[in-house]
């Protein structure tokens, strides 16, 4: 791993992270002023340089937001902690405006601190892999099974050029899938021309589709190519053809039986050679039972279909899409690309997204304007996400409660072993007075948190030494075999369901003996 640089003009400091960030196996390099920084990055090569940049604010040889400015217009993506005994908010804010991971104030807390560095590092490999899987399939992104069998079926059409149907909710990016079909076409050379047909009124669609000729109505002053022209040796994309009217559906079925039609008031047949791929968010054998939808129109256009899946269906590719949006966000705004913390990953894991990848995307914009920090939390997430996500924890809590064995005590976030005294049977209360009065945070409960608090009680009274750290490996052991079993021994993608960092899980599996 590159090592972490350290900057400042105190060598007690540098001397006590140095020997801080020793014992947690983490390679340092320090200097005593910003120029010598500079100059160091200058001539590093790529595998030489720092994982993270921890630097004092006010330092005789230069400022540590102009060192910050400086290494952000050449390495934008490595995370920079600025330190400072000035814990003023005028400090502050500028630390975040110019791109800080975060803020460290003097004097911290040594073990906080090296904390915060670590979550730095994690944070930090996290991005290279996610930029590194996004160099290779900027195209479109996703893990999910669900996805990879979208992906198989494009390269299976990549040499065809048979009709598409592709089915799937709003939002859930079905152009996407459809401009990649073409791109990996035979007709890749040939224009892509998508129209949605029901953003656009009865009276035009015609025109829109077929195109006019001079005088074919009102306002028609030239001769106007139509969709069908314009994607002539190309591929149409016919998003929502479930709301197409159904008089227009008949001239559509002709085009597509021998590839003619006429402009609106023309007299000649216009010849064109087009794919077409046609997507809806509807069930169109619904609508054909309802006499919506013309049954043989719909037999021409279903000669293959592809079922994209809502997001809720893959959260596993919501930390990836989140990390491509933002960074998508910030190119278009021109501004430093936000991070997410775990936290904030786990919330939004969490969210149902009505709206698909559409709405995350449009998420995403929004914290890349409005979260104050230049690390995205929980707490920073629109209310829309908040509301949502609190209403599908409780049910997923209740569910998963119910679902875990009942003869494996987990560890929840219990602050005070006193706490868990409020149920005890009568003859352990006798034994033990001071728990007898305090309340209970468990009493209410039923399935594992009352199973923990009968094993709680147990140890306690038995006098057995570190209670705390002996429930808390065995909850760690089983919710870390848990998540490998899921991920089918997967340590990366385990970490990430968790909301850890793939060192933390590392770490844990050989303080816990998984290996």
């Amino acid at each position: 791993m590159k090592p972490i640089w350290i900057v400042d003009d105190d060598q007690s400091i540098r001397f006590v992270l140095e020997k801080a960030l020793l014992r947690e196996q983490l390679p340092t390099r320090s200097f005593s002023n910003p120029r010598d920084v500079l100059s160091a990055l200058s001539t590093a090569a790529d595998d030489e340089g720092p994982q993270i940049l921890v630097s004092d604010i006010r330092m005789p040889g230069g400022s540590g937001l102009d060192l910050l400015d400086k290494v952000k217009a050449k390495h934008p993506g490595l995370p920079v902690i600025i330190m400072t005994a000035f814990s003023d908010l005028d400090s502050a804010v500028s630390a975040f405006q110019g791109g800080a991971f975060e803020y460290l104030p003097k004097p911290f807390d040594l073990p906080k601190a090296v904390e915060l560095i670590r979550r730095a590092v994690e944070e930090s490999q996290r991005e290279e892999v996610a930029e590194e899987r996004m160099a290779e399939s900027p195209e479109m992104l996703g893990q999910a099974p669900a996805m990879q069998d979208v992906f198989r079926a494009i390269g299976r059409l990549s040499q065809s050029n048979v009709t598409v149907m592709i089915t799937g909710e709003s939002g859930s990016g079905k152009e996407l899938v459809a401009r990649a079909l073409h791109k990996h076409s035979p007709r890749a050379d040939g224009p892509f021309v998508a129209i949605n047909t029901a953003a656009i009124p009865k009276d035009l669609l015609e025109s829109e589709l077929f195109g006019h000729e001079r005088g074919a109505f009102t306002g028609a002053q030239t001769m106007r190519r139509g969709r069908f022209e314009q994607a002539d040796g190309g591929t149409l994309f016919l998003d929502e053809i479930g709301d197409m009217p159904f008089e227009l559906q008949t001239r559509l079925l002709r085009v597509l039986s021998d590839g003619h039609f006429y402009r609106v008031g023309g007299h000649s047949a216009v010849k064109s050679n087009v794919r077409v791929i046609a997507a809806t968010h509807q069930n169109l054998e619904q609508r054909v039972k309802d006499g919506v939808f013309r049954e043989d129109l719909f037999h021409r256009l279903n000669v293959i279909r592809l079922r994209l899946p809502a997001l809720r269906e893959r959260k596993e590719d919501v930390a990836m899409l989140t990390r491509h949006f933002l960074q998508q966000s910030a190119k278009q705004l021109g501004v430093e690309p936000k991070r997410i913390s775990d936290s904030a990953l786990h919330w939004l894991e969490g969210f149902g997204f009505p709206g698909n990848v559409r709405q995350l995307e449009n998420i995403c914009h929004w914290l890349t304007v409005m979260a104050p920090a230049q690390v995205i939390e929980s707490k920073d997430l629109p209310p829309e996400v908040s509301l949502g996500r609190t209403d599908a924890a409780d049910t997923l809590g209740h569910k998963s409660a119910a679902a875990l064995p009942q003869t494996a005590p987990v560890l929840p976030d219990v602050h005070n072993a006193a706490s868990l005294g409020h149920a005890l049977p009568d003859s352990q209360v006798a034994q033990q007075p001071v728990l007898q009065t305090a309340p209970s945070l468990l009493a209410a409960t039923n399935g594992w948190e009352a199973e923990l608090e009968t094993e709680a009680v147990a140890l306690l009274g038995s006098g057995q030494p570190e209670v705390w750290d002996t429930l808390t490996r065995r909850f760690e052991s089983r919710l870390i075999q848990a998540a490998l079993a899921n991920t089918k021994g997967r340590r990366i993608e385990a970490a990430q369901k968790l909301g850890i960092g793939r060192n933390t899980i590392t770490r844990k599996i050989q303080e816990l003996g998984l290996e």
